[in-house]
Protein backbone atom coordinates (compact mmCIF):
# COMPACT_ATOMS: atom_id res chain seq x y z
CA UNK A 1 0.00 0.00 0.00
CA UNK A 2 1.33 3.51 -0.95
CA UNK A 3 4.05 1.26 -2.74
CA UNK A 4 4.89 3.08 -6.33
CA UNK A 5 4.30 1.19 -9.74
CA UNK A 6 8.20 -0.67 -9.87
CA UNK A 7 10.71 -2.59 -12.17
CA UNK A 8 11.71 -4.92 -9.06
CA UNK A 9 13.06 -3.15 -5.51
CA UNK A 10 10.30 -0.59 -4.15
CA UNK A 11 11.15 2.84 -4.93
CA UNK A 12 9.24 5.67 -2.40
CA UNK A 13 8.44 9.08 -2.35
CA UNK A 14 8.88 11.07 1.03
CA UNK A 15 4.63 11.32 1.28
CA UNK A 16 5.15 7.32 0.90
CA UNK A 17 7.50 6.51 3.05
CA UNK A 18 6.27 6.74 6.69
CA UNK A 19 4.18 3.10 6.73
CA UNK A 20 7.17 1.76 5.54
CA UNK A 21 9.38 2.04 8.30
CA UNK A 22 7.26 3.70 10.81
CA UNK A 23 4.71 1.48 13.77
CA UNK A 24 1.41 3.16 13.51
CA UNK A 25 1.17 2.79 16.87
CA UNK A 26 4.40 4.45 18.25
CA UNK A 27 3.80 7.02 21.06
CA UNK A 28 6.52 9.06 20.50
CA UNK A 29 5.78 13.19 20.21
CA UNK A 30 9.41 13.34 18.96
CA UNK A 31 9.67 15.15 15.31
CA UNK A 32 6.97 14.08 12.92
CA UNK A 33 5.72 11.40 14.68
CA UNK A 34 2.45 12.56 16.28
CA UNK A 35 2.77 15.61 14.27
CA UNK A 36 -0.59 17.24 12.89
CA UNK A 37 -0.46 17.22 9.36
CA UNK A 38 -1.01 21.51 9.13
CA UNK A 39 2.30 21.37 11.26
CA UNK A 40 4.30 19.51 8.67
CA UNK A 41 7.06 21.40 6.12
CA UNK A 42 7.38 19.61 2.66
CA UNK A 43 10.29 18.27 2.25
CA UNK A 44 11.44 17.81 5.22
CA UNK A 45 10.95 15.09 8.29
CA UNK A 46 12.23 14.31 11.41
CA UNK A 47 12.21 11.07 13.69
CA UNK A 48 13.27 9.36 16.72
CA UNK A 49 14.21 5.69 16.23
CA UNK A 50 10.95 4.85 18.42
CA UNK A 51 8.33 3.37 16.62
CA UNK A 52 10.88 2.42 13.82
CA UNK A 53 10.50 -1.20 12.28
CA UNK A 54 12.72 -3.89 13.29
CA UNK A 55 13.66 -4.41 9.82
CA UNK A 56 13.63 -2.08 6.37
CA UNK A 57 14.23 -2.50 2.86
CA UNK A 58 15.71 -3.35 0.16
CA UNK A 59 13.92 -0.40 -1.13
CA UNK A 60 14.90 3.05 -2.74
CA UNK A 61 13.70 6.47 -1.66
CA UNK A 62 13.37 9.77 -3.75
CA UNK A 63 15.11 11.30 -0.59
CA UNK A 64 18.22 11.89 1.14
CA UNK A 65 18.22 9.99 4.37
CA UNK A 66 20.55 11.10 7.63
CA UNK A 67 20.78 8.97 10.56
CA UNK A 68 22.54 9.97 14.00
CA UNK A 69 23.24 6.72 15.68
CA UNK A 70 23.70 7.21 19.58
CA UNK A 71 23.39 4.07 21.09
CA UNK A 72 23.02 0.18 20.21
CA UNK A 73 24.19 -1.55 16.96
CA UNK A 74 22.32 -2.42 13.49
CA UNK A 75 23.06 -3.92 10.09
CA UNK A 76 23.08 -1.39 6.80
CA UNK A 77 23.32 -2.27 3.20
CA UNK A 78 23.82 0.28 0.62
CA UNK A 79 23.70 -0.81 -2.37
CA UNK A 80 26.45 -3.55 -2.39
CA UNK A 81 28.53 -2.07 1.10
CA UNK A 82 27.38 -3.54 4.13
CA UNK A 83 27.85 -1.79 7.54
CA UNK A 84 27.79 -1.93 10.91
CA UNK A 85 26.29 0.89 12.87
CA UNK A 86 27.71 1.40 16.14
CA UNK A 87 27.57 4.49 18.66
CA UNK A 88 28.70 7.79 17.23
CA UNK A 89 27.96 6.58 13.69
CA UNK A 90 26.53 9.05 11.28
CA UNK A 91 25.07 7.42 7.61
CA UNK A 92 24.09 9.54 4.61
CA UNK A 93 21.90 7.39 2.03
CA UNK A 94 21.77 9.42 -1.89
CA UNK A 95 18.53 9.54 -3.69
CA UNK A 96 17.64 6.41 -5.36
CA UNK A 97 20.13 4.32 -3.88
CA UNK A 98 18.98 0.12 -2.61
CA UNK A 99 19.08 0.49 1.48
CA UNK A 100 18.29 -1.53 3.70
CA UNK A 101 18.42 -2.18 7.63
CA UNK A 102 18.15 -5.15 9.86
CA UNK A 103 19.39 -6.50 13.46
CA UNK A 104 18.66 -3.75 15.52
CA UNK A 105 19.37 -3.58 18.81
CA UNK A 106 17.22 -3.38 21.84
CA UNK A 107 19.00 -0.59 23.15
CA UNK A 108 19.31 1.25 20.06
CA UNK A 109 18.80 4.90 19.88
CA UNK A 110 19.32 7.20 16.86
CA UNK A 111 17.73 10.15 15.24
CA UNK A 112 17.06 10.70 11.29
CA UNK A 113 16.10 13.47 8.80
CA UNK A 114 14.41 12.57 5.24
CA UNK A 115 14.93 15.53 3.16
CA UNK A 116 13.87 15.88 -0.75
CA UNK A 117 16.81 17.50 -2.90
CA UNK A 118 15.82 20.88 -2.96
CA UNK A 119 14.55 21.35 0.43
CA UNK A 120 17.75 23.49 1.01
CA UNK A 121 17.18 25.05 -2.15
CA UNK A 122 17.32 28.82 -0.85
CA UNK A 123 20.39 28.00 1.16
CA UNK A 124 22.75 25.58 -1.55
CA UNK A 125 21.62 24.53 -4.96
CA UNK A 126 20.48 21.14 -5.35
CA UNK A 127 22.68 20.06 -8.22
CA UNK A 128 25.71 21.40 -5.93
CA UNK A 129 24.98 18.83 -2.94
CA UNK A 130 26.92 16.09 -3.84
CA UNK A 131 30.23 18.30 -4.59
CA UNK A 132 29.70 20.45 -1.85
CA UNK A 133 28.97 17.40 0.84
CA UNK A 134 31.44 14.56 0.06
CA UNK A 135 29.40 11.68 1.60
CA UNK A 136 27.03 12.08 -0.81
CA UNK A 137 29.59 12.22 -3.68
CA UNK A 138 29.93 8.73 -5.62
CA UNK A 139 33.89 8.79 -4.59
CA UNK A 140 32.77 9.33 -0.66
CA UNK A 141 32.60 7.21 2.12
CA UNK A 142 28.70 7.48 3.47
CA UNK A 143 29.02 6.15 7.02
CA UNK A 144 31.51 7.16 9.88
CA UNK A 145 32.33 7.50 13.22
CA UNK A 146 32.12 11.00 14.87
CA UNK A 147 34.06 12.35 17.90
CA UNK A 148 31.82 12.95 21.32
CA UNK A 149 32.04 16.22 20.57
CA UNK A 150 30.93 16.19 17.41
CA UNK A 151 27.99 13.93 17.95
CA UNK A 152 27.27 16.25 20.28
CA UNK A 153 26.53 19.55 18.36
CA UNK A 154 24.81 17.75 15.65
CA UNK A 155 22.48 16.17 18.21
CA UNK A 156 21.56 19.75 19.33
CA UNK A 157 21.13 20.86 15.87
CA UNK A 158 18.73 18.16 16.00
CA UNK A 159 16.75 18.99 19.19
CA UNK A 160 16.66 22.26 17.78
CA UNK A 161 14.85 21.24 14.50
CA UNK A 162 12.47 19.80 17.18
CA UNK A 163 11.98 22.97 19.06
CA UNK A 164 11.07 24.34 15.64
CA UNK A 165 8.63 22.04 15.04
CA UNK A 166 7.04 21.90 18.56
CA UNK A 167 6.90 26.03 19.10
CA UNK A 168 5.60 26.95 15.34
CA UNK A 169 7.09 30.47 15.52
CA UNK A 170 7.57 32.68 12.72
CA UNK A 171 10.60 31.65 10.34
CA UNK A 172 10.49 27.99 11.57
CA UNK A 173 10.86 26.97 8.02
CA UNK A 174 14.17 29.00 7.11
CA UNK A 175 15.77 28.19 10.76
CA UNK A 176 15.11 24.09 9.99
CA UNK A 177 16.72 24.78 6.41
CA UNK A 178 19.90 26.39 8.46
CA UNK A 179 20.14 23.88 11.08
CA UNK A 180 20.35 21.18 8.74
CA UNK A 181 22.92 22.89 6.94
CA UNK A 182 24.63 23.48 9.70
CA UNK A 183 24.38 19.87 10.27
CA UNK A 184 25.56 18.78 7.00
CA UNK A 185 28.23 21.21 7.28
CA UNK A 186 29.70 19.80 10.74
CA UNK A 187 29.73 16.69 9.51
CA UNK A 188 31.75 17.58 6.53
CA UNK A 189 34.24 19.48 8.85
CA UNK A 190 34.06 15.68 10.58
CA UNK A 191 35.06 13.77 7.28
CA UNK A 192 37.29 16.20 6.01
CA UNK A 193 39.04 16.09 9.97
CA UNK A 194 39.47 12.57 9.67
CA UNK A 195 41.39 12.57 5.71
CA UNK A 196 38.22 10.96 4.65
CA UNK A 197 37.65 13.25 1.49
CA UNK A 198 41.22 12.68 0.52
CA UNK A 199 41.25 9.05 1.27
CA UNK A 200 37.94 8.65 -1.19
CA UNK A 201 39.69 10.53 -4.33
CA UNK A 202 43.07 7.89 -4.48
CA UNK A 203 43.68 5.08 -6.16
CA UNK A 204 44.00 2.90 -2.95
CA UNK A 205 42.37 -0.87 -3.60
CA UNK A 206 39.17 -0.09 -0.87
CA UNK A 207 38.63 3.13 -2.48
CA UNK A 208 38.05 1.85 -6.01
CA UNK A 209 36.35 -1.09 -4.99
CA UNK A 210 33.93 1.13 -3.22
CA UNK A 211 33.48 3.62 -6.09
CA UNK A 212 32.65 0.68 -8.53
CA UNK A 213 30.11 -0.58 -5.80
CA UNK A 214 28.18 2.74 -5.09
CA UNK A 215 28.17 2.38 -9.46
CA UNK A 216 26.55 -0.73 -9.67
CA UNK A 217 24.41 0.09 -6.96
CA UNK A 218 22.53 2.50 -9.68
CA UNK A 219 23.35 1.32 -12.69
CA UNK A 220 23.09 -2.30 -12.74
CA UNK A 221 19.94 -2.44 -14.78
CA UNK A 222 21.32 -0.81 -17.21
CA UNK A 223 25.31 -1.54 -17.57
CA UNK A 224 25.51 -5.23 -17.23
CA UNK A 225 29.34 -5.42 -18.23
CA UNK A 226 32.53 -5.05 -16.22
CA UNK A 227 33.61 -3.43 -19.19
CA UNK A 228 30.89 -0.56 -18.85
CA UNK A 229 32.42 0.03 -14.93
CA UNK A 230 36.00 0.07 -16.09
CA UNK A 231 35.32 2.68 -18.98
CA UNK A 232 33.39 5.06 -16.19
CA UNK A 233 36.30 4.32 -13.55
CA UNK A 234 39.32 5.06 -16.07
CA UNK A 235 40.82 1.83 -15.95
CA UNK A 236 41.19 -1.43 -17.52
CA UNK A 237 38.73 -4.33 -17.05
CA UNK A 238 41.38 -6.53 -16.21
CA UNK A 239 42.70 -4.25 -13.57
CA UNK A 240 39.17 -3.43 -11.84
CA UNK A 241 38.46 -7.48 -11.57
CA UNK A 242 41.88 -7.88 -9.82
CA UNK A 243 41.78 -5.29 -7.30
CA UNK A 244 37.65 -6.03 -6.87
CA UNK A 245 38.55 -10.00 -6.64
CA UNK A 246 41.30 -9.07 -3.77
CA UNK A 247 39.01 -6.86 -2.28
CA UNK A 248 36.01 -8.78 -1.83
CA UNK A 249 36.46 -12.43 -2.38
CA UNK A 250 34.32 -12.01 -5.18
CA UNK A 251 34.43 -10.75 -9.30
CA UNK A 252 33.22 -7.30 -10.65
CA UNK A 253 30.73 -9.34 -12.52
CA UNK A 254 30.06 -11.42 -9.64
CA UNK A 255 29.34 -8.01 -7.59
CA UNK A 256 27.11 -7.12 -10.73
CA UNK A 257 25.14 -10.58 -10.29
CA UNK A 258 24.56 -9.75 -6.66
CA UNK A 259 22.57 -6.53 -7.22
CA UNK A 260 21.18 -7.54 -10.71
CA UNK A 261 19.67 -10.79 -8.22
CA UNK A 262 18.64 -8.37 -5.57
CA UNK A 263 16.02 -6.94 -7.95
CA UNK A 264 15.10 -10.31 -9.32
CA UNK A 265 14.47 -11.52 -6.04
CA UNK A 266 11.91 -8.67 -5.01
CA UNK A 267 10.43 -8.98 -8.33
CA UNK A 268 9.44 -12.78 -6.98
CA UNK A 269 8.30 -11.49 -4.07
CA UNK A 270 6.44 -8.35 -4.68
CA UNK A 271 4.70 -9.07 -8.18
CA UNK A 272 2.47 -11.43 -9.19
CA UNK A 273 4.64 -11.63 -12.38
CA UNK A 274 5.22 -15.06 -13.63
CA UNK A 275 8.79 -16.53 -13.97
CA UNK A 276 9.08 -15.91 -18.03
CA UNK A 277 7.34 -11.84 -17.63
CA UNK A 278 9.96 -11.33 -14.72
CA UNK A 279 13.16 -12.90 -16.93
CA UNK A 280 12.19 -10.90 -20.28
CA UNK A 281 11.70 -7.62 -18.24
CA UNK A 282 15.04 -8.04 -16.99
CA UNK A 283 16.35 -8.60 -20.11
CA UNK A 284 17.40 -12.24 -20.64
CA UNK A 285 16.68 -13.75 -24.06
CA UNK A 286 14.54 -16.88 -22.37
CA UNK A 287 13.04 -17.51 -19.17
CA UNK A 288 15.88 -20.79 -19.55
CA UNK A 289 18.81 -18.16 -19.07
CA UNK A 290 17.37 -16.36 -16.10
CA UNK A 291 16.52 -19.90 -14.22
CA UNK A 292 20.43 -20.29 -14.78
CA UNK A 293 21.49 -17.06 -13.96
CA UNK A 294 19.58 -17.11 -10.61
CA UNK A 295 20.39 -20.45 -9.45
CA UNK A 296 24.05 -19.52 -9.84
CA UNK A 297 23.83 -16.30 -8.03
CA UNK A 298 20.99 -17.51 -5.23
CA UNK A 299 21.17 -21.23 -5.28
CA UNK A 300 17.47 -22.32 -5.76
CA UNK A 301 15.20 -21.59 -8.32
CA UNK A 302 12.81 -18.37 -9.14
CA UNK A 303 9.71 -20.83 -8.56
CA UNK A 304 11.13 -22.31 -5.07
CA UNK A 305 12.57 -18.77 -4.15
CA UNK A 306 9.34 -17.62 -5.04
CA UNK A 307 7.17 -20.61 -2.80
CA UNK A 308 9.43 -19.97 -0.13
CA UNK A 309 9.34 -16.09 0.36
CA UNK A 310 6.40 -15.10 -1.36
Amino acid sequence: MGKKSFTGIPQYTLEQFRPVHRNKAASSSFGYNRIEKEKMIDGFELYSNEGLLRSIGPLKSEFYRISIHIKGTLDMQIGLEHFKHSPQTIAFTHINQVFAKSNISDDFLCYYLLLKKDFLRDIIAPSDIDDEFPFYNINGTPVFQLEKEELNTIVELVMKMNDELEKQETGMVKAIQMYVYLLLLQAKRSYERQGLKAGTNNGSTHSLTARFQKLVGIHYLSKRKVTDYADMLHVSANHLNRVVKESTGNTALDNIHEMLAQEAKSLLHNTGNTVAEIAYQLGFNDPASFNRFFKSVVKQTPLTYRQQHG
